[in-house]
């Protein structure tokens, strides 16, 4: 009747196989609206199969409008409207992402090395939740994420980085990007306009770009970022790395900071501080964090566990003045949480028991003598016309380049040398962008990391440097 071909070994059900062939024959046209369908009884006949496998395909067919039923005269297919689609690609021919690697090439920065993650002390973390109170692993107990766990991170950033606030200041993200995008919806009207630090995170512009927001550049000098030049409309929101700059690894100084804060009270805007590393600082005190002397309620601390310990677990936190915290309430409640609950109580069982704060204490030490290892090598074999500051803090060196230099095209070559670098140039938006490479250590062993800068001494070579 219809010529269709079964196979009766094949793992896909024979009610799937008949729909599948009818749905293409139909959508192909092979099968006008006027040509009725056999009855569901003769089709299992001519088949050999039950007539409830030929009834499912035609139900199966009718719910997704391939198919027709009239009264009294049987299914004729539906009409369709004609689609000028692209022809499906014959298998084999469409080339099969590869998919990211299980550890990044040296010298990719910003990356820990899972290799030396707490598995252990994690899973009995878990372990125990899911013991003992497994409703924490799926429900929710507050608008602003897990109460445990903000209780958990407001002790430790009150330990750490000097912020006071209580749990109920604090937001459980899905990240530094989430904690944004809060912050741009509670805050952010139509002509508003946002300032970002140049250089910066180029996917922070690429973020800022995609909701279409106007963006003010502020150049960054030996102080960090400057305020914004004067005029009627200041920014609304200001991202800054006042501890460590990415990419040039400064250090905001405390003159900048006040100027930053009065900025901020005297404008009615607000400076978010994305803290981003700083737990990890090699040498001296650690920098205090911007929060933890904002009295004015204008500083929005953003935090993140992506560095200190993993970034599958995808959670970070936002930390608001008490004076909003009905804005981000309304926010929040309006646009939804988006930061997972599975993870939120053990972790704070994580940070509560010791493990967290043990685990920063070991990557300091482990980072610190990795990173011992990058500027002894740099210093050795790069040639003379290539320069870098030693901030003694961080996850990344950012090496200076000759003016003109394509970075872009060094990376590349590096690539092929089997490293991955990410050029400095595209981390420039709205200045005459410098060229450099920004090399990471953290993920690498010392011996990777030797060998990987003396490839790079041999790519640079090659291009004359």
């Amino acid at each position: 009747m219809l010529s269709l071909s079964l196979d009766r070994h094949a793992a896909q059900p024979l009610f799937q196989q008949i729909y599948a062939q009818l749905r293409d024959r139909i959508a192909a046209g092979d099968l006008k609206a006027e040509d009725r369908l056999p009855p569901s009884r003769a089709l299992a006949i001519e088949l050999g199969v039950s007539r409830s496998t030929t009834v499912a395909a035609y139900e199966q067919l009718s719910a997704e409008g391939y198919i027709t039923g009239r009264q009294g005269s049987g299914y004729y297919p539906s009409r369709l409207a004609e689609a000028d689609l692209p022809k499906r690609p014959a298998p084999g021919t469409v080339p099969r992402h590869p998919g990211r690697p299980g550890r990044a090439l040296p010298l990719y920065p910003g990356l820990p090395d899972m290799r030396l993650f707490p598995f252990r002390q994690w899973n009995r973390a878990i372990a125990r939740v899911a013991r003992t109170e497994p409703e924490a692993m799926v429900i929710g107990d507050g608008l602003f994420g897990d109460r445990r766990l903000r209780r958990a991170i407001a002790a430790h950033i009150h330990d750490w980085r000097g912020v006071s606030a209580t749990e109920e200041q604090i937001v459980v993200t899905a990240g530094s990007a989430d904690a944004l995008e809060i912050c741009v919806r509670a805050f952010m009207r139509n002509e508003d306009c946002i300032a970002l630090e140049d250089p910066g995170f180029e996917r922070l512009r690429h973020f800022t770009d995609s909701l279409g927001l106007e963006t003010v550049w502020l150049d960054v000098d030996a102080d960090g970022a400057r305020l914004p030049s004067p005029s009627p409309a200041q920014p609304r929101l200001a991202v800054l790395t006042p501890s460590h700059q990415f990419p040039m690894g400064g250090v905001m100084s405390a003159n900048r900071r006040v100027e930053y804060l009065n900025w901020a009270t005297r404008n009615d805007s607000y400076v978010i501080e994305d803290d981003y590393d700083s737990e990890f600082r090699y040498a001296g005190r650690p920098i205090p964090a911007l929060a933890s002397v904002d009295t004015s309620g204008h500083v929005l601390y953003v935090g993140s566990f992506s560095k200190v310990f993993t970034a599958g677990v995808r959670l970070g936190y936002l930390v608001v003045p008490e004076n909003l915290i009905e804005t981000f309430a309304r926010c929040v409640t309006h646009f939804g949480a988006r930061a997972s609950i599975s993870a939120q109580r053990p972790l704070a069982h994580f940070i509560e028991d010791g493990e967290f704060l043990r685990h920063i204490r070991r990557m300091r030490r482990i980072y610190a003598e990795r990173h011992q290892v990058l500027i002894e090598a740099l210093t050795m074999q790069l040639p003379p016309s290539c320069c870098f500051d030693n901030h003694h803090a961080g996850m990344q060196v950012t090496v200076l380049l000759p003016a003109d230099t394509d970075d872009r095209a060094i990376c590349e070559q590096a690539r092929r040398q089997g490293l991955s670098l990410l050029p400095l140039s595209p981390h420039y938006a709205g200045s005459r962008p410098k060229s450099g490479l920004v090399l990471g250590f953290a993920a690498y062993s010392p011996e990777e990391i030797t060998t990987a800068v003396h490839h790079l001494a041999g790519c640079l070579r090659d291009f004359r440097l």
